[in-house]
């Protein structure tokens, strides 16, 4: 886009010029090039391009630059699909068994052989194998949202969340379904509140439901007499009065329900003729009060509030002033006025991540309480924005006051901890990139890793610790103590393993890159599959479904719905991976059933995929075991042993050594006497 000079008044004339850059000539004439008439060029000076005026200049470099992007943009395309041709693609599985729901499930859990989906106005109870429904009970005005299954031995705790927020405890034995209670329930609706989240201990023994209401949130936590519940369904006590009308609640005014036209594997029915005993409120815990000006006036009164060492890290216990505090908020409103000023978004309501803690050396718990072995004692919890990780002591009533018994503060807020489910690890993700590694079965930290400059922790799931003996990823037969391995999901959809061992410290590796393209590439969901040493099921946005072993990395196989579904809502999948069972469900939506308006006629479907049925997979299925014999006679796993099986193996190996010795000195001791006896015998004759 020029504009030539011929069409001006005053044309210039035209002149030959030189090809190439012009060179100084040497001093002598022979080393002169010929002059060549293809060496030069005409130029019509008249037809030089002249500069655009503006604001067709403005104009000229915006086109250039929409050309310059476009044939970047052409070139990664290029190059992204010259590398996903470049790669072989994996085996695609398909699942083995599909049930078709009547109504569109919201949420699924899997306890023992038992999978538990939440749907409209209730949930309902499947078997694992034969996907055959079980029991159905419906019996709300609104759909169930989430649903939660504990083990307990022989019994099963459920817990399902409906629209409402109201949360429900269930306890499912042999061929019976117990109402215990509803957590939050209210007969006037004006003071409702609403479940947020909930978690429930291992084992069972203890139960927190965060709850909203009135512009206010809190925690309530609760203990749940399990060995009671057991007594009265084992051995029920007639009621006192059956006679007698009792106004009870709309769900406990249940009959047993049948279902019709159902195969059922056991008969299933709700018993309201039993009564199980109620939990017990332990405490409520309120999330930390802003940090503002001291009312003590000595610093003798700060360190007698402290005296106790509750609450100490929390930053509430201080002696800094209100007038200390409004100079520093002056400061620093004077340095970022320009990023201050403009209209706020008012702040959300703090929410809570919390966690069960079982009795370690790590949390100090006074010397009267006796907590027995694998009983959850201390509860740990966060909140949003706060630095701070509480610890609250579990063996206290109502009426005792609620003060935490350890506060571990870190540099920057937390965004997400993780329990391991031995509730023997925890980690501690910064919203800075920095994670803190705990263990605390042995009472030290790991130590502190960080991810890579712009990266944050989305998510954090635990792997069982595993080793790679002769290119197979194996569990070693005896647990392993101060071992852990977790994959910590980034919010740009990176993947990266963090390790730890003993006091050598953490070490992390980028299990996979960020996506070139993220709408495709993009990690939306990870799940470690603890019964495959090493597993980890990922889910990216487009809907693909893929393995990973992370010892290699490399992608082992992938998994895929049939033709005619597809996932509703790729980027948030509804699945559920058993923790004890190598096979994982998976909601498939038809493309009809979703436009469809008719809920009628909708018919929705999950699908089972059993991996020890893949041809890929089901040597790692069934040899995935190391004895303990192979790792103590391998030097690359000795180390991996705790310190008592090590001390062991050394003795014994130095004990045979010994032995062997000894036995060399006798025999030659032997074969010496016999040679001497030769002597004599062939002296005397």
């Amino acid at each position: 886009m020029s504009v030539p000079r011929g069409s001006q008044v005053q044309k210039r004339l035209s002149s030959f010029m030189r090809k190439g850059l012009l060179e100084v000539p040497s001093p002598t004439e022979k080393d002169w090039p010929k002059d060549d008439e293809d060496d030069y060029v005409f130029v019509d000076l008249g037809q030089e391009p002249d500069s655009l005026p503006q604001p067709y200049r403005m104009i000229n470099k915006m086109v250039d630059l929409l050309f310059d992007r476009c044939w970047e943009v052409i070139q990664e395309r290029h190059a992204l699909k010259e590398v996903e041709l470049s790669q072989t693609q994996p085996t695609t599985y398909l699942p083995l068994v599909e049930s078709k729901l009547n109504k569109m499930p919201n949420c699924m859990a899997i306890s023992q052989d038992y999978v538990f989906i939440g749907g409209a106005k209730g949930f309902s109870i499947y078997n694992l194998y034969s996907a055959k429904r079980i029991y159905i009970w419906e019996k709300l005005k609104v759909d169930v949202t989430s649903i939660w299954a504990t083990d307990l031995g022989n019994e099963i705790l459920i817990a399902p969340v409906d629209e409402m927020g109201i949360a429900r405890l269930f306890y499912f034995y042999k061929d019976g379904l117990f109402l215990i209670k509803a957590i939050n329930e209210v007969d006037d609706a004006s003071k409702q509140t609403t479940c947020i989240k909930m978690e429930i201990s291992q084992g069972g023994d203890f139960a927190a439901f965060l709850l909203q209401g009135a512009g206010d949130i809190w925690l309530d936590v609760y203990k749940l007499p399990k060995e009671s519940w057991l007594k009265e369904v084992e051995h029920p006590q007639p009621a006192v009065n059956p006679k007698k009308k009792v106004r009870q609640p709309q769900v406990n005014t249940l009959e047993p329900v049948t279902s019709e036209n159902l195969e059922m594997d056991m008969n299933v029915c709700f018993r309201v003729d039993i009564k199980l005993s109620l939990p017990v409120h332990v405490m409520k815990i309120k999330p930390p009060k802003p940090v503002t000006g001291t009312t003590f006036k000595s610093p003798l009164e700060v360190f007698a509030k402290v005296e106790d060492y509750y609450g100490l890290g929390s930053g509430q216990n201080h002696f800094i002033k209100d007038s200390q505090w409004e100079q520093q908020a002056a400061i620093f409103h004077a340095l970022y006025k320009k990023y201050l000023d403009g209209e706020w978004e008012e702040e959300p309501l703090s929410t809570a991540t919390f966690h069960f803690l079982l009795p370690s050396s790590i949390i100090a718990m006074p010397a009267e309480v006796k907590s027995p072995s694998g009983v959850a004692c201390v509860l740990g919890i966060h909140w949003t924005g706060s630095h701070n990780f509480f610890l609250y002591s579990l063996h206290r009533t109502l009426k005792d006051k609620v003060d935490p018994e350890a506060v571990w503060p870190c540099a920057a807020p937390i965004a997400v901890s993780q329990l391991s489910c031995t509730c023997a690890y925890l980690v501690l993700a910064c919203e800075d990139g920095v994670l803190t590694l705990w263990d605390l079965a042995e009472g030290f930290p790991f130590g502190v890793v960080t991810l890579p400059k712009g990266c944050s922790c989305q998510s954090v799931h635990f792997l069982k610790y595993f080793l790679v003996h002769e290119g197979q990823n194996m569990y070693p037969e005896s647990p392993l103590k101060s071992h852990m391995k977790c994959v910590v999901l980034c919010t740009d959809s990176s993947l990266h393993l963090v390790t730890a061992e003993g006091t050598q410290g953490p070490a992390i590796s980028v299990l996979a890159e960020r996506p070139i393209k993220p709408l495709d590439g993009a990690i939306c969901a990870v799940a470690p599959v603890h019964a495959l040493p090493g597993m980890l099921l990922i889910f990216y946005k487009n809907g693909s479904i893929q393995l990973m072993d992370v010892a290699k990395p490399q992608i082992i196989c992938a998994f895929a719905l049939p033709r005619t579904y597809h996932l509703a809502v790729a980027w948030k999948p509804l699945f559920v991976m058993s923790v004890q069972h190598p096979c994982f469900l998976l909601r498939g939506d038809h493309p009809d059933e979703i436009e469809s308006d008719d809920s009628k006629d909708i018919q929705n479907s999950v699908f089972y995929f059993n991996l020890e049925a893949y041809p890929l997979l089901q040597n790692m299925s069934r040899n995935h075991t190391i004895p303990d014999t192979d790792i103590t006679g391998n030097t690359a796993f000795a180390q991996v042993l705790p310190l008592e099986k090590r001390c062991e193996s050394f003795l014994q190996k130095r004990f045979q050594k010994l032995e062997k010795k000894v036995n060399e000195q006798e025999h030659w001791t032997r074969l010496r006497r016999y040679s001497l006896l030769l002597q004599r015998e062939n002296y005397r004759k």
